[in-house]
């Protein structure tokens, strides 16, 4: 499914962390690797300096794992350029790190990270990288909704990921309660919850048994972002993958936005999924 993989580099440590999620994926699947630096305009040299240094050290060692890899630097607007590697390229998939601004803005409202995952026309896996010394996940936590859209491929990506870390991976749905007019809130046990489980959901769980991933995973009622972060804290897993959130403006208000609510609070890496294929 991926054939050509981008990750965005600049003078942050986390964009360096971030490369190495690619750099592993590149491995598992085959992949070409693409190193990419935009030099904005008016950037300090010393930011420059240190960027240039982490896309060397990276094809340098890309290139001694047998990848095949290709530097690429830029000047300009990052995320116009990205977007004109990819259609040049033609990438499947592009890894980006999340900046501070990221975490601090509500919607990702003007920042590159939101450009690049409303924009580009393949794949991205937005990178927000809590743990710089931790680079082998060997839990990874699978929040997933009742409808998932792109099933295939956000199976697929799961699978890969596992593979390169040789990771456990723990399923995770948070359904909303159910509840009756005149009669209250309707209380399921675990294993009610389990038999009405959506139909995505076990295509999702089929697709892992065909790439060979063994996975366990529970069910449980509540609000959906911060049952995401206490099962994560609480279980100890090193990386979360969860799919980008879907919610229109209005409803994003009215009841938040989980993505947004998982990457601030996050007690472990999270890469955020926006499907193309």
């Amino acid at each position: 499914m991926y054939k050509k993989i981008l990750t965005a580099v600049n003078e942050h440590l986390n964009s360096e962390v971030t490369a190495r999620y690619a750099t592993n994926l590149a491995r598992i699947t085959g992949s070409k690797l693409y190193i990419c630096f935009v030099a904005e305009k008016g950037q300090a040299a010393e930011n420059i300096s240190r960027a240039e240094e982490a896309t060397k050290r990276l094809f340098i060692e890309a290139e001694q794992s047998g990848l095949d890899v290709e530097a690429v630097t830029e000047t300009g607007d990052p995320a116009r350029k990205i977007g004109e590697i990819v259609r040049r390229e033609k990438i499947d998939i592009v890894f980006a790190s999340t900046r501070r601004e990221d975490i601090q803005k509500r919607f990702y409202s003007g920042t590159v990270a939101r450009s690049l995952s409303i924009n580009l026309p393949c794949s991205v896996a937005l990178v927000r990288i809590a743990h710089t010394g931790r680079i082998h996940p060997k839990e990874i936590l699978v929040p997933l909704k009742a409808r998932i859209d792109h099933v295939e491929e956000r199976a697929y990506f799961t699978a890969k990921i596992a593979q390169a870390f040789e990771s456990e991976v723990f399923l995770f749905h948070a359904p909303e309660r159910i509840s009756k007019f005149f009669h209250g809130e309707i209380h399921l046990t675990p294993l009610e919850w389990e038999e009405k489980l959506p139909r995505d959901i076990s295509d999702f769980m089929g697709h892992l048994h065909r790439y060979e991933i063994m996975h366990s995973g529970r069910f449980v009622p509540g609000k959906i972002g911060r049952s995401i972060t206490i099962e994560a804290f609480s279980k100890r897993h090193d990386l979360i993958i969860m799919g980008a959130s879907e919610r229109g403006l209005l409803s994003r208000i009215i009841r938040g936005n989980p993505v947004e609510e998982v990457l601030r609070n996050t007690p472990c890496d999270l890469i955020i999924l926006q499907p193309r294929h």
